[in-house]
C-alpha cells in the first residue's frame, strides 16, 4: 500500500527538482527524500498538468468531472422513475378497466 504524502511535502519536493544543480539527477533527489523515482516522476507530471505546461486533466477537472458522473446517475434514476410511472399511469387510464 503507497503512503500519502501531504501536498506541501510534494509541491518542496517538486521545487527542489525543477530547481536541481546541473549533476543532480531525479533518482538523487528521490532518494534523498525518502520516496521512489516513479512517485517522483509521476509528480513532476502532475506538476506540469497542473502549471498548464503539459495538457492533460487537472485535478479541479478530476473533481468536477466526478461530481458531474454522479449528478448524471441521480438524474438517470429520477428519469426511469419517471418513465415507469408515465408508463404505470397511462395502463391505468384506458378503456374497458
Amino acid at each position: 500500500m503507497s503512503k500519502r504524502y501531504s501536498e506541501e511535502f510534494r509541491a518542496d519536493v517538486v521545487r527542489v527538482a525543477r530547481n536541481r544543480g546541473a549533476g543532480v539527477t531525479l533518482g538523487q533527489i528521490a532518494a534523498d527524500f525518502g520516496i521512489s523515482k516513479a512517485s517522483l516522476s509521476l509528480w513532476l507530471r502532475s506538476a506540469d498538468v497542473e502549471d498548464g505546461s503539459t495538457a492533460g486533466v487537472t485535478d479541479s477537472e478530476r473533481s468536477e468531472n466526478r461530481e458531474l458522473r454522479k449528478r448524471l446517475k441521480l438524474l438517470e434514476q429520477e428519469n426511469e422513475v419517471l418513465r415507469r410511472a408515465a408508463a404505470y399511469l397511462s395502463q391505468a387510464n384506458l378503456p374497458g378497466k
